[in-house]
């Protein structure tokens, strides 16, 4: 198998953990001291940078380990949550999510994120505690997550000189930005530090330092019997130095007890390589509870295992491992030349990896298999970094690995329920679709054949099929729904970042963000609703003075609301801010020559709120980077409305303003009025007419060279059909009637003469392929159930 089979997955859990971030995110800046919600952050971090490092995507994972690091110093209270670090943190965020976005595209991932990274590591360092460093001779020392990696002589080296009483410390330090001799004063710093201890490791190395091939900044491992308070202060004496953070190196084992049993032939080969240099490893794996791909994870592990060394044994076995006959851990008996730490850290990049232990195989346990169980004091595991590694208790009489997870489930009352929902790629569903549209259109054609043959279990036998294709079509439809969260999802982080850059206090509230939505329509419609809700943000909602100078609360609101009414959803953007300036609109609107000064007299206040959705109005002052240039709203408008939707607005002046968008629930399967002009058939949306009328010659009136109709107290503009599709006649017809189908766009009306109705039917939407684009009031066609094309009218485009 190749890793590239999991890229899709890849992709798409990625940015479920990017999300889950981003909202966690989010309440911990409302809630700074609730570390659970670190917890979360940091576990969706975790996950990210283990699944990217799996992939291969190295920059994507290093990113999200420098914020994991932040992270885990919030965790562990080293550092406290302020709006400045969240800053840098969403910063991350957004670079992570431009990084899958580049793979999702085809890209490598990669991307420029070295200022980011540079702001994560100061504050990783504990930057914003450095003052108190400096003014306080009680704690100058500030306990950070670690920056240097350690082999195993390190590591021992580290471990030994603790146990003998000495202080192992990493030291930061960093030079003034305009320091001349770096390595001069790097050179003093070392003197220092090899008078009173050992360096165990810089990074960068020596021979970087001495070149000056680094910025301002150095870290190193030193042991010493100093004290920090005293090391940070020899080394702050040193000139240019601008700052010294002192922080303790931990060190801690975790012994577990074997649970695998070897045979004689396995015992000899563990032993050999011992003899030979190599490491004996049992390695216990716990995958996630909510782990869906168990064989997939199994895989990864066994990949990396193998490129590292040898696997002598597995339990369950292999086969089991890969028809997935396991709970959720197994272990696995390797050797190689890898560190214990090294081995752990690498596994626990594996996405949904919980938890994994490393421990020597001791030679003793090859003795007496009871005797040596009990006395296994396994010496070189490591802590899993999610959490604590903690052994799972077994008894002398080593219980089979497939057992081990038992006594953890005994307490449950009922049987556990399995995650029922899988990812199902939208290729397939769109094929799915398209079977199914050609179902629909074999069906009318049965029907057709049925009317003409009247046969009776003929008529029966297509009743039956049309009510099951009836209920399919339910089914098929539901499960191209989406829900709108998936759009809304974004805007809490943009209010965020916008409210700062404009220094607003803005509040958003989202209502209905489980409605569902044709996933057609869900991909077009977030960026119009980016684009309401910015003009909402910057020209609705005043600044903090002047809203309290109108008596308002000093923070703005604004509500992001859907639901469904009948075949429609709704999409709404309130907010309590400025409102439409009704004057200025209207003064915009007639320089701009889009209305003349006689119009405005006769319009309503929706009408004047509509025409900021002309190409090009804008009644900014002040061009900004949020909104402002006279774009945005217009193309709104074209947007919703091609999605066979419309957009209104209502608008008090310094109440407040409501966008509202009306959207069709889907694309593909519409319903419609089927029309005959001469021998040809034409489809008309449901969701565009008003109702159908027949009107008399005598009824028909002229307008300004246009004919019009009286239709219950409005001048509505007929449009004839066969003048606009230029339908060829036989022979010139006077009738007294005419067919007449009313129409709506927004607030506009008008009749479509037509020469007679069919009647209602269900259609499937085709596009007319890439040789007929842009036809004029055509929006697609269908084929009829006599195997006749039918093309579907666009009512928006005739309605001007």
């Amino acid at each position: 198998m190749e890793v590239n089979q999991y890229l899709e997955m890849f992709i798409e859990e990625s940015k479920d953990h990017l999300q889950a971030c981003s909202e966690h995110l989010l309440e911990l800046e409302k809630n700074p001291d609730d570390l659970a919600i670190v917890g979360e952050i940091f576990r969706s971090a975790h996950t990210l940078k283990g699944m990217s490092a799996t992939m291969g995507f190295e920059d994507l994972a290093d990113l999200t380990h420098k914020m994991e690091n932040v992270l885990d110093a919030i965790r562990n209270e080293k550092i406290h949550v302020s709006p400045e670090i969240l800053d840098v943190v969403f910063e991350s965020v957004d670079h992570l999510e431009e990084m899958v976005m580049d793979i999702a595209n085809g890209g490598d991932g990669k991307r420029d994120v070295s200022s980011t990274v540079a702001q994560l590591k100061r504050i990783e360092l504990g930057e914003y505690a450095i003052p108190e460093v400096v003014a306080t001779t009680e704690t100058p020392v500030t306990t950070v997550a670690s920056v240097l990696e350690y082999d195993s002589f390190e590591q021992t080296v580290i471990t030994q000189s603790t146990e003998q009483g000495f202080n192992a410390f990493e030291i930061s330090v960093k030079l003034r930005e305009d320091c001349l001799l770096k390595a001069a004063r790097v050179f003093m710093v070392f003197e220092i530090l090899e008078k009173d201890g050992d360096v165990i490791k810089s990074s960068p190395s020596v021979e970087k330092l001495e070149d000056e091939q680094f910025d301002q900044q150095f870290s190193v491992a030193f042991v010493t019997k100093e004290s920090a308070e005293n090391m940070q202060k020899k080394i702050m004496k040193v000139s240019e130095v601008e700052e010294v953070i002192v922080a303790t190196i931990e060190t801690s084992v975790t012994a577990v007890a074997s649970v695998l049993e070897y045979d004689g032939f396995e015992q000899t080969v563990i032993a050999q390589s011992a003899e030979q240099g190599f490491n004996a490893f049992e390695i216990s794996v716990k995958l996630r509870e909510d782990c869906l791909l168990k064989a997939a994870r199994v895989f990864m592990v066994f990949e990396i295992l193998e490129k590292d060394g040898d696997v002598i044994k597995s339990s369950p076995s292999v086969d089991k491992l890969e028809d997935e006959q396991f709970d959720q851990q197994f272990y696995v008996a390797f050797v190689t030349k890898e560190s214990a730490e090294d081995m752990q850290k690498k596994i626990m990049k594996v996405s949904e990896v919980e938890e994994v232990i490393v421990a020597t195989i001791e030679q003793k346990q090859y003795g007496e298999k009871e005797q040596a169980i009990q006395e296994v004091a396994a010496t070189a595991t490591v802590e899993a970094e999610a959490k604590p590694a903690t052994a799972p208790e077994k008894n002398s009489a080593a219980p089979a690995p497939e057992k081990a997870a038992v006594p953890a489930k005994a307490d449950k009352s009922h049987a556990p329920v399995g995650n029922k929902t899988i990812r199902v790629n939208i290729e397939r569903l769109d094929i799915l679709m398209n079977l199914f549209e050609e179902l629909v259109i074999d069906r009318g054609r049965l029907q057709s054949i049925a009317t003409e043959v009247n046969h009776g279990e003929l008529n029966e036998t297509v009743e039956r099929m049309s009510r099951v294709m009836g209920d399919l079509q339910t089914i098929i439809l539901t499960m191209r729904m989406v829900p709108v969260e998936t759009v809304f999802n974004r805007f809490p982080k943009m209010i965020r970042q916008l409210s700062r850059d404009l220094n607003k206090k803005i509040n958003l509230e989202i209502i209905g963000a489980e409605t569902e939505l044709d996933r057609t329509v869900i991909d077009e419609i977030g960026d119009p609703l980016v684009h309401l809700i910015r003009n909402s943000v910057d020209h609705g909602i005043e600044n903090p003075t002047a809203r309290l100078a109108k008596g308002k609360p000093e923070e703005g609101t604004v509500v992001l609301r859907a639901y469904h009414s009948g075949n429609y959803v709704f999409i709404e953007i309130e907010d309590d801010g400025a409102g439409i300036n009704r004057e200025k609109v209207l003064a915009k609107a007639i320089s701009k020559g889009i209305v003349t000064q006689e119009q405005s007299y006769a319009m309503s206040d929706k009408q004047i709120n509509e025409l900021i959705l002309a190409s090009g109005f804008s009644t900014a002052d002040v061009i900004s980077d949020v909104s402002g240039r006279g774009v945005g709203l217009d193309v709104v408008k074209t947007t919703i409305e091609s999605l066979g939707g419309n957009i209104s607005i209502e608008s008090t002046q310094d109440v407040g303003s409501v966008f509202s968008i009306q959207l069709p629930l889907t694309l593909s399967i519409i319903s419609v009025m089927l029309v005959e002009i001469e021998k040809e058939i034409y489809a008309i949306p449901l969701s565009s007419i008003i109702e159908t009328s027949i009107i008399r010659s005598s009824e028909i009136m002229n307008a300004h060279n246009q004919k019009v109709i009286d239709f219950r107290g409005k001048v509505v503009p007929l449009v004839f059909l066969e003048e606009i599709f230029e339908v060829p006649r036989k022979e010139l017809q006077e009738d007294e009637f005419h067919s007449v189908v009313i129409v709506r766009k927004g607030e506009k009306l008008a009749g479509l003469v037509v020469d007679s109705f069919i009647g209602q039917q269900e259609i499937v939407l085709k596009s007319l392929g890439n040789y007929l684009t842009n036809i004029f009031a055509i929006s697609g066609a269908t084929i009829l159930g006599n195997g006749k094309v039918a093309l579907i009218v666009d009512c928006n485009a005739l309605i001007k």
